[in-house]
């Protein structure tokens, strides 16, 4: 990400600044918490794409900051809310809000975020950019519900799984983008294509995720966690569908019922590995990325596209 970071970098710097006013409160708990949400920030991704979206069409505005400092709001609350319904203690390598204040406070924490993400939009009436987020959290929620729905009997097959992830993870990404784009053009072709970008780069983003739970590497949650938490991903959904029949039950019944035992979930991952569920997700994962690359190349070239390619293949190429 260090071309995205040369690029962008004083307009980073900028959205910080933005971001520390968005999330203040004359609240003393509120205002304590807050400060240490900025202090565990993250890699700061999807405000990078927000912001090299708008450059690569334009000059970024002050709308170009609210933009990202929505984007990174309603992101933060929901990874607030997450913890809360996980029960996690960690988050990025740090306490969780939920671990040092509490469920009660960690949800009030999180609708606090996004109450401030609504509210500044709205009083600068940034309305298209609403739209575009408000839009996004919707999906978020539909494809975290329809997760928990399929999980129950955990038979589904590709598309399903690709629906979930389109609505988890690949709608912010792919609001981000528009929403950049919004925030200095009104092209609504241009809009949606960029919107289209982030929902092929989310998608990519997704896989990789759930590949890692395969891998050896230490990335912030042990190898099996989606398994342990009976969550169907792409390298195991494809494998079901080439095992025998007796084989997929007694994967299917681990799944569902010795998902914390140690030998069991590693006989499961054997499995994906021994029957090339890896490499289908991994082709797959490659598929996305490269049809994002075909609409960003679509564009003219700059230090912004190239800025966003990097963090294209970033998605695909990280290791944590």
């Amino acid at each position: 990400m260090d071309l995205a970071k040369k690029v962008i970098g004083p307009e980073l710097a900028e959205f910080e600044n933005h971001f520390k006013e968005a999330v203040k409160s004359r609240v003393s708990l509120l205002d304590r918490i807050m400060q240490y949400i900025v202090k565990r920030k993250g890699k700061q991704m999807r405000p990078m794409f927000v912001l090299l979206s708008a450059k690569l069409h334009g000059n970024i505005t002050d709308a170009s900051f609210r933009a990202a400092s929505l984007v990174e709001l309603l992101h933060t609350a929901t990874l607030v809310h997450d913890d809360v319904v996980d029960d996690a203690l960690e988050r990025r390598g740090m306490f969780s809000i939920n671990a040092l204040w509490k469920n009660k406070i960690a949800v009030l924490v999180g609708d606090y975020l996004l109450s401030k993400g609504l509210l500044l939009s709205l009083e600068n009436k940034d309305f298209t950019i609403l739209t575009l987020l408000s839009t996004a959290v919707k999906k978020m929620s539909e494809g975290e519900l329809l997760q928990i729905e399929k999980t129950r009997n955990l038979n589904f097959d590709e598309s399903v799984y690709y629906e979930i992830i389109n609505g988890k993870t690949a709608s912010l990404l792919a609001s981000s983008c528009a929403a950049g784009c919004a925030s200095v053009t009104n092209n609504e072709n241009t809009i949606e294509k960029m919107r289209a970008f982030g929902e092929l780069v989310g998608m990519a983003f997704q896989i990789k995720d759930d590949l890692f739970d395969y891998g050896d590497a230490k990335i912030g949650k042990p190898t099996g966690n989606d398994i342990k938490e009976k969550k169907l991903t792409l390298p195991l959904i494809h494998i079901l569908q080439k095992v025998s029949p007796a084989l997929k039950k007694e994967i299917i019944y681990i799944v569902k019922n010795n998902n914390n035992d140690k030998a069991k979930v590693k006989f499961v991952i054997d499995h994906v590995k021994q029957y090339g569920g890896i490499e289908y997700a991994t082709q797959k994962m490659f598929e996305y990325r490269d049809q994002a690359l075909l609409i960003l190349h679509s564009f003219p070239i700059s230090p912004a596209r190239e800025a966003l390619e990097e963090l294209v293949r970033y998605t695909t190429d990280r290791s944590y």
